[in-house]
């Protein structure tokens, strides 16, 4: 298989009034590029609201948790799994991972951080000790740690990854052995024009006033803004296979999943208050063999809001992607759009086009996917 084997995820999306990703004032995220405020949305953000719209597709045992109460999870498996108690539980729970040497939190049973793994992993674990556990309750602490020293712990957490962890990896400092490199890069989103902090003044009023009383029973503001987005992911189908034990059918699964929930999720953060769910007017992939490539150079210079911000950003995009193909030489394996622009309206006809140009004839979101699998598929016969 190649070692270099890149697709790149554009996205633009319309956002109406909202507040997406909070920063430590309770304000929408905003950075300064091109000399001007844009409105952002951290990678964080998107990586959460992406493995929680492809996990609840996924039965449970499937599925990744990333938690401190690792400790409270084991507990709850093995009684659950045995006939012990919560207390004798928990101290096969403490034994089973002090192996791995997690640092532990302020509050009793918790790790110092998030530790992310797989659902079925942690069951695997609590599975070691199924036969044993009224004979392992029996021993003191030191006694208990050293019967349980040779159990394959910390290789249950490394083998078996579910897509998860092997798309975002998993980060342990002071434990490397647990760490698993990322397979995704997902950018910070990015307004592609100039945006302004706005503020919405509310008032509650109480059901049970009594008729001669005035006034709120609850006042306040909530900080917003509304954005075109331009989103940019990338999965190395490489790291990607690695991390999921050299299986090719579920790297082509776990991708196909991901440029799914990476498309049609958002982070829901003031979602009530705003209903802000839009779908993407655009989705560009592009299988790449040399590297990674960012678009978001279209957008330095801001797009005028009496220009149309969704469609000329959608052009621009289509316009750097051609332009930085024929100067770098850089041709990709495969491209493929879908998207909203239509020939046949005045306003979109120009932006239809060139998005034709850079990406062909567009496509359904489902043919996209099909289509995309079927040519990495083909592109690592090529390379075989």
């Amino acid at each position: 298989m190649t070692q270099r084997l890149y697709i790149d995820v554009h996205v633009v999306q319309t956002v109406p009034p909202a507040n997406l990703n909070r920063d430590d004032q309770g304000n929408p995220k905003e950075a300064v590029y091109g000399g001007v405020r844009r409105s952002r949305v951290s990678s964080q953000a998107w990586k959460r609201a992406s493995r929680r719209h492809f996990d609840a597709q996924t039965r449970k045992p499937e599925r990744a948790t990333r938690t401190k109460r690792i400790t409270n999870e084991l507990v709850t498996r093995i009684s659950g799994n045995t006939s012990l108690d919560r207390d004798n539980a928990g101290r096969i729970a403490a034994a089973l991972l002090g192996q791995l040497g997690l640092s532990q939190g302020k509050k009793a049973g918790d790790t110092a951080y998030l530790l992310f793994y797989g659902n079925a992993q942690l069951d695997a674990v609590a599975a070691l000790v199924n036969d044993r556990a009224a004979d392992l309750a029996a021993l003191e602490e030191k006694a208990l740690a050293e019967a349980v020293k040779e159990l394959p712990v910390a290789e249950t957490f490394t083998t078996g990854h579910p897509v998860g962890v092997a798309l975002f990896g998993r980060m342990v400092a002071d434990i490397p052995k647990l760490n698993v490199d990322a397979a995704v890069q997902v950018a910070h989103a990015l307004s592609t024009h100039e945006t302004q902090l706005e503020f919405d003044y509310f008032t509650s009023v109480d059901d049970q006033n009594e008729k001669d009383e005035t006034g709120a029973g609850m006042i306040g503001t909530i900080g917003f803004n509304s954005a075109t987005l331009y989103r940019y992911a990338t999965v190395g189908f490489a790291q990607l296979t690695d991390n999921l034990g050299g299986d090719t059918e579920a790297a082509l699964d776990a991708l196909d999943r991901f440029v799914d929930s990476f498309a049609l999720s958002a982070p829901t953060g003031y979602q009530n208050s705003f209903a802000h769910r839009t779908r993407p007017s655009l989705v560009a992939v592009v299988v790449r063999t040399d590297q990674p490539v960012n678009l978001v150079s279209a957008f330095e210079e801001p797009v005028p809001a009496e220009a149309g911000i969704q469609a000329n950003s959608a052009r621009r995009l289509a316009e750097e992607h051609i332009t930085a193909t024929h100067v770098w030489g850089d041709t990709p394996l495969y491209c493929a759009a879908s998207h909203t622009f239509t020939t046949r309206e005045p306003r979109t006809k120009d932006t239809a086009e060139t998005l034709t140009q850079a990406f062909g004839e567009p496509v359904t979101f489902a043919e996209l996917r099909t289509t995309l699998r079927a040519r990495i598929t083909t592109g690592l016969g090529d390379q075989a």
